[in-house]
C-alpha cells in the first residue's frame, strides 16, 4: 500500500509530489493506513479548535508520526505563515508525509510557492495542481501565487 492508497476516499485525495499527499479531514482508519504505508508526518492547517470526530495529534502520535498544526485562516495570510509551512515541505524531501486542512482549499494555496520556487513549476502548473488538490480560494490562490512571484525574483 502507498500513502496515496492510504487516503484514498478523503475528499480532494492527491498525490502532488512523489513524497507528498494532500486531502481533506482524515478519519483513524486513513491515518493507520498512512503509518502502515511508511508515512512519517502528518501536516494539519486546521485550527485546533475546528470540529473533528477524534483527538487527531495523539492519534498520530500514538501510531508513531509527527503531528505538525499550522493553522491557515486564524490569522493574516502573510509571509511568515506561508514560511513555516514551507520549511515542513523543505525539511521533508526525503520523507513521506500526508498535508491536509477540511477539504484541500488551504493545502492548495500553501502549495504553490513550493511548487513554483522548490520543484520548477511554471506558474499555470502550479496553478492547476493546487486546484487539483483542492483550491477553490481566490484569496488563497492570490496568497500563494503573490509570494512566489515576489521571491523569485529576489
Amino acid at each position: 500500500m502507498t500513502p496515496y492508497d492510504a487516503i484514498r476516499g478523503i475528499p480532494n485525495a492527491c498525490q502532488p509530489l512523489p513524497n507528498v499527499v494532500t486531502g481533506g479531514q482524515p478519519d483513524k482508519g486513513h491515518l493507520e493506513a498512512l503509518a502502515a504505508a511508511g508515512n512519517t508526518l502528518v501536516l494539519d492547517l486546521r485550527a485546533p479548535h475546528e470540529p473533528r470526530a477524534f483527538d487527531e495529534p495523539a492519534a498520530v502520535r500514538s501510531l508513531g508520526m509527527t503531528y505538525e498544526n499550522i493553522p491557515v485562516g486564524t490569522g493574516p495570510l502573510d509571509d511568515a505563515l506561508l514560511e513555516r509551512i514551507l520549511a515542513v515541505y523543505r525539511a521533508h524531501t526525503d520523507t513521506a508525509f500526508f498535508c491536509h486542512c477540511a477539504g484541500g482549499n488551504r493545502v492548495g494555496g500553501a502549495l504553490i510557492p513550493y511548487l513554483i520556487l522548490d520543484q520548477g513549476f511554471a506558474e499555470e502548473d502550479a496553478v492547476a495542481t493546487a486546484k487539483r488538490v483542492g483550491l477553490t480560494s481566490p484569496e488563497l490562490l492570490v496568497w500563494g501565487l503573490d509570494y512566489a512571484r515576489r521571491k523569485g525574483e529576489e
